[in-house]
Parts: C-alpha cells; structure tokens; sequence
C-alpha cells in the first residue's frame, strides 16, 4: 500500500479526490462548448432525432427483453415456456371443456402439450379480417378469451401474452386445432407465421388444440434442452390440482433412461391435493395419521378454494400454493389467509377445553412450522405479481380462503379431541422453542461483551455481522494476551478459556450446564446448543481452536472438539469449526528466519534452507504466551500466511465415529488404555500429528 501511494503522489495527475471528478463533470462539457462555440448545445441536439425512436412491432419486444415475460433466459425461464402452454389446456379443462391432456418430450428437443378441448378459433377475426383467431392469438400480445369472463370464468392466463411469448421464444412451433370436424395447421418461426393456416383435411374423430415447439437457441443457448424430469414434475403437480382431468405422458425412452422418470404414465387423481400431500409426506412422521383436507365451491369457479394439511415430527414444514392451477412460488394473499384460518382455529379449540391461556402465545409461525400444506384457489381475474405469477395481490383471496377453511377446521378440531390435543400440544412446544430462541438472540454483541469483559475473557471484534469474522479460542490469560495484541480487531475476536475444560463426553448435564468456561463459550458464539442450535445465529464465520504445539495443547482441542460434537455438530458439518497451526520452532541465522510446525518439519527447514556448518539458532516456544504478537500474527492468525485445518467429521458410517468419541473421551478408563497400548509403537514424546 505504501509503494502505491508513493507513486501515486509523484503522478498526480493520475490521482483526484472525489470532489475534482465531479467538478470535472460539470466543467468539461462547458469547456468543450466555449471551444467549439455557442452552436455546440443546438448541435448536440440535433444529432438526436425522431428518427432515433425505434418502435417494436408484433412479438420482437419480447425477443429483446425475454427476462421482462418469463424472467431470464435460464434453465427455469425456459421450462416457463412449457408453463404457459399447458396452463393454456389446464383452462379448458376447469372450464369443462377438456378432459384429458397430453404432455410429449421428443428427443429431437421438441415438446408437445394437447387436449380435447373447443380448439382455439381459426374463424377470421373481425379486427384483423385478414388474419384468423389463432395467428392472431398466437402472434400478438394481449390477445386472447382470458379477458372475458365469459369464455372462462377463472383463468391462469391474464394478460393475453403467455402463449405469444411461447411462440416468440420458440425457433419453431407448430399448431394444429381440431375443431368442427376439421383439422387446422400453422407454422411459426420465432414468432413470425411461415404461411397462411391451412386446411389439413377432416378430423371427424378428434377436437382440441396440439402445440408443438422448440426453443430458440438464439435465446436460450445451444445446449438448452427441456429436462424430463422437471417437465415431468410439473405435468403431474397439474394433474393433482384438478381430479376432472386426466394426463397422459409420453417421453422418448432414451432421454430417461437412468432416471426415475417413466416413459409413458397416465396421471389421474381423484382426490386432488390429498393425494399430493400423501405422496409428499409417505416417508414423514406424522403427529396424527389424519389428513386435514376440504373443499369451498367448485374446483374451477370462481371463490372455490381446496387444501390438504398434515403436521409432521420430523420434517420442515411447507406451503405449496396454487392460483387457478398457476403455481405461487412466492406466495400471496391466499396464503396468509390459510395461516389466519389455522391459527384462530387452534386458539378457538384452545379456548374450549381450558387451554386458552397456554396457547395465547401462538403464532401463526408457530402453527405452520411443521405444517406441510396444500392450497389451491380459483379467482375470478386474480391480480399478480409480474408475468411469471409468482405472488397473488388479490387481497379478496385472503378472506375466500380464510372463510373457507374456518369452518371445517373447527369441526375437524371437535370431531377428533384426542389429535387436536396432541397437535395443540405440538405448536405449544413450538411457541415456546421460538420464544427461548429469540431470547437467545436478543443477546446482541454489546450485550454479550459486557457480560464477558472481565480479564482475560472475551475481546469481541467491530465487524458487526457474522460474515468474514472469526474467533480465536485460546488457552489460558498469557496466549489471550498475546492473541490480542496480533488479532486484527475488525474481524478477529479472541476468547482466553483457563485450562483444561470439562470433558462433556463423560460429564453429566448438570456439570456441563453449571461449567462457567463452557457457558461463557456458548454466549460469545450465541447460536445455542443441542435443539436449539440455529446456525443464522452464530455470530462468527469461523470457529478456530488454538491452542499449544504441544501434547496438553492437543488435550485440550480435543476437549473443545469433543464439544462442539457432541453440543453442535451442525457447526462443525457447516464447515465453521478449524484448528489454527502454530509453530513449535523458532529457526534463526543472521537475517533469515523460519517458523517449523514439529520436529519433522524442523529436520526438512534445517536441510532445506540452510548449510550444513550453519550455526542455526532454534528456539522452542513452549506455548503460545511466549510468543511476540508480532510473531503470532505472523505464523498462525494472519489470512495471507497462517494455515487453518478445517475439522471434519468422517465420511461414511456415523455410527462409528459416535463410537470413537466415547472410546476415546467417555467414563471408561480402560478403553482409552487399549487404544493407547494398539497405537504405542507410532507414539513419541512431545509429538502431535494434527
């Protein structure tokens, strides 16, 4: 940094403070003007004409900017592409008019989505005479039957863009409508037709809508591909959504092979969301075996509303919804309705059997916790979030939702006592669990600093988040003290711990509780322990041991090591906990010196770097303490020169390292005397093979 300001100060034209800039911003323009004259503004606007407003015409708005209709040209943006076209057929099959679809992956990169529906109209239509229905629909935005409530009375298509937006992405598409007995045929090339429609012949047997596509490599790459096993996934979530309609799947064969993914499979489910939360939950343990599932409306019409709900033991909680068959990734409206319905339902039954006062601290966090949900609602013209419907705004399908879930979960409470004790239960050791967690959060750093700032204890670092910070944990107030003087302070905390601490592998809970170092410990890194950990809430990056190069050095980072592992293992699986490496030797001869780790390492830097008649002067550091700051910082805390061991726990059977750990640091004496004797022929005094 030195040498750079250094030259710079000698080049100063090269440098300017912050100031200068901008005032060179505001004075270059003036000076150009004086020099060229006072024609120059007039000039400059001149070379800015009408003949610069470029206007986009049909579909190539939506080549320019995909990202602004399907958001992005990613691997997920394309398969939207499949979203759209089949929200298309799913339409006509809630409005009654389609009673199967089907979903074909080709191997030459094409996907076609078909149903027996209407058809879309191949009449001439009355604005554009010389133009049908369907190159209409299919090669301009904003055209479609969404807008009018009559065609279909709830809809996942809105805007009238989203097979338009298919087809401009697509390097090909290809329609075909059955409809009146006759068959319809028309081309499209990245959204523009390649002809007139075309009468293809009779189709007496046949009626609804085929559309065959490709998509542009131009805009998605050379190697995009639909992936079978997404498409795959989203055609049946279709099918569970509505049990009128049946799907059917088709994929060549050697595009899944290897996969779980069938090549053929006909997908109909009767029960509709029951049977997805079935499927979902089949390896889950459930707190009652009963599904919580209902129905408000007409699957289809406007206000009907379906879900399905179970609570799990063991598993995270979810919520997938769903507006008029349009998956809601991100939310909306209708859920927090569902969590309002769910939360006053639980409080309403609390109330009844004399629980209300140990409820009263639930939430609807807390309810849906271990909650995995279904929910489906059907709006008349639903407003979103974007073109990609990721979020419902509609605020009336709180209120559907909440009205239609109310009701049925209160009988479903009533009618099954013994299940709607043992789930208020559930939530209540939720809501309690959360409040014990935010009390532990609420020990802020300064807070924790001052309940540890006694000599020797912990000097906390300024960087207020836990990214790129760490903390040392040291042994004993003389390695602290010299910890402190190397760290840097905006990132590096140090805590001294004295000694040797508790073994918790054959403590029991009450001395582990009762330890001060341990509990000092878990305050400072403030993620909890056990059950309770939460990895957001450790305030520190990293979690580095460093103690001695020495034999009680090593004692005691296994006793820490034995710590977190046993007290939080997802530290040490989060890659958060390490070992620093400090060194036992100092090797010196006239200007040049070397730090070696052990004696090995001595042996090689002896050999290496120095003659064999040199006078080397080796100094062992017999602990940490004894180290300058300076040296410290050098050798085992400085990013740029130190070396870190990260810990590990070890591949394979789990079970075994749980067995290791009470062999080497559990009650039994013995056991730690015959894996000593197994080993005695690799042992050597002061040695430590880290």
């Amino acid at each position: 940094m030195a040498k750079t300001a250094n030259k710079a100060s000698k080049n100063p034209k090269k440098t300017a403070a912050v100031g200068d800039l901008f005032a060179g911003i505001d004075k270059a323009p003036r000076a150009a003007a004086k020099s060229r004259g006072t024609n120059a503004s007039s000039a400059g606007e001149a070379g800015y004409t009408a003949k610069h407003i470029e206007v986009l015409e049909g579909l190539e708005p939506v080549r320019r900017r995909p990202g602004m209709y399907i958001g992005g040209t990613d691997e997920k943006a394309l398969h939207h592409l499949f979203a759209e076209v089949i929200d298309n057929a799913m339409d006509e099959a809630l409005a009654g008019h389609a009673t199967f679809i089907g979903v074909e992956v080709g191997k030459d990169g094409y996907l076609s989505v078909s149903d027996n529906g209407r058809g879309i109209p191949v009449d001439p239509h009355p604005k554009f005479k010389n133009k049908s229905a369907l190159e209409v629909i299919m090669c301009t935005l904003h055209a479609g039957g969404k807008f009018d409530s009559e065609v279909y009375e709830t809809s996942g298509g809105l805007h009238g863009v989203g097979v338009s937006v298919a087809n401009a992405l697509s390097d090909r598409m290809e329609v075909e409508v059955a409809r009146g007995q006759k068959l319809y045929r028309m081309v499209f090339e990245r959204g523009k037709p390649k002809g007139k429609l075309t009468d293809a012949g009779k189709a007496p047997n046949r009626r609804g809508t085929t559309v065959r596509f490709h998509p542009d490599p131009e805009i998605f790459g050379t190697k995009a591909r639909f992936q079978p096993e997404r498409v795959f996934k989203m055609t049946r979530s279709k099918a569970y959504l509505f049990g009128g309609v049946e799907i059917r799947w088709s994929c060549a064969k050697e595009l899944v092979e290897g996969t779980d993914v069938p090549d053929k499979a006909t997908f109909h489910f009767e029960e509709g969301l029951q049977d997805y939360l079935a499927e979902t939950l089949k390896d889950a343990t459930l707190i009652n075996p009963e599904i919580f599932t209902g129905q408000s409306g007409k699957v289809g019409k406007h206000g009907g509303a379906q879900w399905a709900v179970a609570w799990t033991a063991d598993a995270d909680g979810f919520l997938n919804s769903y507006c008029n068959t349009i998956p809601t990734a991100d939310g909306g409206t209708h859920e927090t309705g569902m969590r309002t319905a769910l939360l006053r339902g639980l409080k309403d039954h609390a109330e009844r059997v004399g629980q209300g006062k140990r409820a009263a601290p639930i939430t609807s966090e807390d309810v849906m916790v271990g909650a995995g949900c279904m929910l489906s609602v059907f709006i008349r013209e639903p407003e979103f979030q974007g073109q990609t419907k990721d979020r419902l705004a509609t605020a009336d399908a709180q209120r559907i939702v909440e009205n239609a879930i109310k009701d049925p979960f209160d009988h479903w409470l009533a009618g099954n006592p013994a299940q709607a004790n043992r789930l208020l239960d559930f939530v209540v050791d939720r809501a309690e669990e959360r409040i014990r967690r935010r009390q532990e959060k609420d020990i802020s750093r300064k807070a924790a600093t001052r309940k540890l700032r006694l000599p020797g204890k912990l000097a906390d670092c300024t960087n207020g988040q836990a990214a790129g910070s760490e903390i040392f944990i040291v042994e004993g107030d003389s390695a602290g003290g010299s910890a402190k003087q190397a760290r840097d302070r905006a990132s590096q905390a140090v805590l001294p711990l004295r000694g040797k601490i508790l073994n918790v592998q054959s403590a029991g809970k009450d001395k582990l509780s009762q330890n001060a170092q341990l509990s000092d410990l878990v305050q400072a890194l403030g993620c909890g322990t056990g059950e309770r950990y939460r990895d957001d809430d450790l305030r520190y990056e990293k979690v580095i041991v460093m103690t001695d190069a020495d034999v009680d050095g090593a004692h005691i980072a296994s006793l820490l090591i034995t710590f977190f592992y046993t007290q939080m293992p997802d530290l040490i699986e989060r890659g958060h906990l390490y070992l620093a490496v400090p060194p036992l030797y100092r090797l010196t001869h006239g200007a040049r010196t070397f730090y070696a780790r052990d004696d090995k390492h001595k042996d090689e830097i002896l050999k290496k770097e120095f003659h064999a008649n040199a006078h080397v002067d080796i100094g062992r550091f017999k602990g940490l303490g004894e180290m300058m700051a300076q040296q410290l910082k050098e050798t085992t805390m400085a990013r740029s020169t130190r070396t870190l061991l990260r810990v590990r726990i070890a591949e394979g059977d789990r079970k075994d390292t749980a067995k290791s750990v009470e062999r080497l640091m559990g009650t039994r004496a013995e056991a730690r005397f015959e894996f000593i004797q197994e080993r005695a022929e690799f042992a050597s005094d002061e040695m430590l093979d880290v």
